[in-house]
């Protein structure tokens, strides 16, 4: 057993998922399934052979299962052939060693299998620090009861000849493994903690520099169609893959809303329920352009059947980064691979100010650019300021955005006179205006 746990790679490895939910308050059992585990599981390219769920009145601190369910559990491992068994819960090590036990094989929780995903879609150095410190972060409160090699390094034995292993200034009691393994990755983190913080820093700059502009983000569940919808608003040919989290890094493009309107839209990471939090932690950077935007653009899968509880695992991990009072406008794409009317009825009933769509087909994205208008320009209101010939930006920006502009050229400089969305004001004052409201 102490070659178990040298890897975590999940693909090519047929697999055993679990989930083990509690009961309500009534006894009853909630509907959760395995849905999303197989989805993930078959992301990181395992072959999912079997399935196994309990319902629990308590944890089983040392298996999390019942003693009966993990011996089950054992039989079926062999039966299948199965390599792998993935937790759709997160176990502490202690109960992983026993369960591994038990089984004779690895055995995964949750958030290791959405780790292992991220590894492998991890493209740029950002994404790859990223990735890497979750993988640290997870791993080092761990490390005491994960490996079975953590014994005294050489060194120990005393003074005699048999016990000198080491030689003059080697003998002594000795330092753990242990012990150098956690200043070992506890240095790493914070190298990798420094490196991301530099990479914010620049996105912070990056994100400072885009003042002049109204900033959009697409948020949604992974796999939602969020960078099909990127390309077909902005003409980007960003990667577009059938399958979970093929998007780690963000990607801003300008979208051109309305004659010479311009905003900036950015993808993001993709979401799923129970997000581990050291990876929503590791992409603070990534998701910063969430943060700053203006308004974001929640894109939900509206042909999946587990629509409702994948909006709401988006809408708490929005509330977790600190979105929670963004305006959002909800977006049910794919609407025409919708299989199941009633679902997409109570989608409408429930959310009846979301906007179907269909990125793939092009379908209402008309529609969805005038909403978006509508909202970037806001009440229109008649605006009067002066500003200097020189204040090229400023002139620029109110013959982009605003109608039936007046320019009136003097001694004193400038003065301009039009109609403009109130929610355009703040850019107007970034670039140094100071507009006045004119009662017509």
């Amino acid at each position: 057993m102490e070659k178990i746990r040298e890897h975590i790679k999940v693909q090519q490895e047929r697999a055993i998922l679990v989930g083990a939910y509690p009961k309500d308050k009534n006894g009853q059992n909630k509907n959760d399934n395995l849905a999303e585990l197989t989805a993930l599981a078959e992301s990181a390219g395992a072959i999912v052979v079997g399935r196994l769920q309990q319902r629990l009145s308590r944890i089983n601190p040392s298996t999390y299962i019942g003693k009966g369910k993990a011996e089950y559990l054992s039989q079926k491992v062999q039966e299948t052939q199965a390599n792998l068994v993935i937790f759709d819960n997160d176990l502490t090590p202690g109960q992983i060693r026993e369960l591994e036990k038990i089984v004779k094989v690895r055995v995964l929780d949750r958030s290791e299998l959405i780790l292992d995903i991220f590894a492998t879609r991890a493209q740029t150095k950002q994404a790859k620090l990223q990735v890497e410190l979750a993988q640290l972060e997870y791993t080092y409160p761990r490390l005491t009861r994960m490996w079975s090699h953590l014994d005294n390094v050489a060194g120990a034995g005393g003074g005699t000849a048999a016990g000198a292993v080491g030689g003059i200034g080697t003998r002594g009691t000795g330092e753990k493994q242990l012990e150098i393994d956690r200043r070992l990755v506890s240095k790493r983190i914070t190298d990798l903690k420094r490196e991301l913080a530099e990479i914010d820093r620049r996105i912070l700059r990056e994100i400072a520099g885009r003042k002049d502009f109204f900033k959009i983000c697409l948020v949604g569940y992974t796999n939602a169609g969020k960078s099909t919808l990127l390309n077909a608003l902005t003409g980007a040919d960003v990667l577009v893959e059938d399958r979970l989290f093929a998007t780690l890094d963000t990607r801003t493009r300008k979208w051109r809303i309305d004659g010479g309107l311009e905003v900036l839209l950015s993808d993001t990471v993709g979401f799923v329920s129970k997000l581990p939090h050291h990876l929503v932690a590791s992409f603070k950077a990534t998701l910063e352009e969430a943060v700053h935007a203006d308004l974001l653009l929640h894109v939900a899968d509206a042909s999946s059947p587990e629509a409702f509880d994948q909006i709401q695992s988006v809408q708490k991990v929005l509330e977790e980064i600190g979105c929670g009072g963004k305006p959002v406008l909800l977006l049910l794409n794919k609407c025409d691979r919708i299989a199941d009317g009633g679902l997409f009825d109570s989608l409408q009933s429930v959310y009846p100010d979301a906007l179907c769509i269909s990125a793939r087909s092009g379908l209402n994205l008309d529609l969805l650019a005038q909403r978006v208008l509508d909202y970037v320009k806001g009440q229109n209101i008649y605006i009067r300021l002066r500003c200097a010939p020189s204040e090229g930006r400023i002139i620029t920006f109110l013959r982009t955005h605003a109608a039936g502009l007046k320019e009136c050229y003097d001694e004193q400089g400038v003065l301009l006179e039009g109609w403009l969305g109130r929610n355009q004001l703040p850019h107007l004052r970034h670039l140094g205006a100071q507009p006045e409201e004119v009662c017509l």
